[in-house]
């Protein structure tokens, strides 16, 4: 039987609609674009999250590995994998999609 440590190297198949994101930047304290630091305290109301997509579900229909996406960091479920954080999230949490490939039909907000 295999030790827990070595279950750690097994490849990780996400499964139905959920999607494996990696958020970047640390919350809590960012900048604005005139340089000013904006502390975690000072957060009024819901503010959402972009994330890279770093593995998708057989169900999941409208994004990519790779894709940064827009969720509210309130709806979600942390894991570690080989030593990095990473969050759970389903298609139906996902606000918004921002990728090259979408540029191709030239329709849509740009952010």
């Amino acid at each position: 039987m295999p030790s827990p440590h070595e279950d750690d190297r097994l490849p990780v198949k996400m499964l139905n609609d959920r999607i494996l994101v990696a958020i970047g930047e640390v919350e809590g304290e960012r900048r604005s674009t005139g340089g000013i630091l904006i502390p975690a305290t000072a957060q009024v109301g819901k503010r959402l999250t972009w994330a890279e997509v770093v593995a998708i579900g057989p169900n999941v229909r409208n994004m990519e590995k790779g894709d940064r996406v827009l969720f509210n960091p309130e709806d979600r479920y942390e894991v570690e994998v080989r030593g990095r954080d990473y969050i759970i999230l389903r298609e139906r949490d996902i606000h918004a999609v921002a990728a090259e490939r979408l540029d191709k039909g030239r329709t849509g907000l740009y952010l």
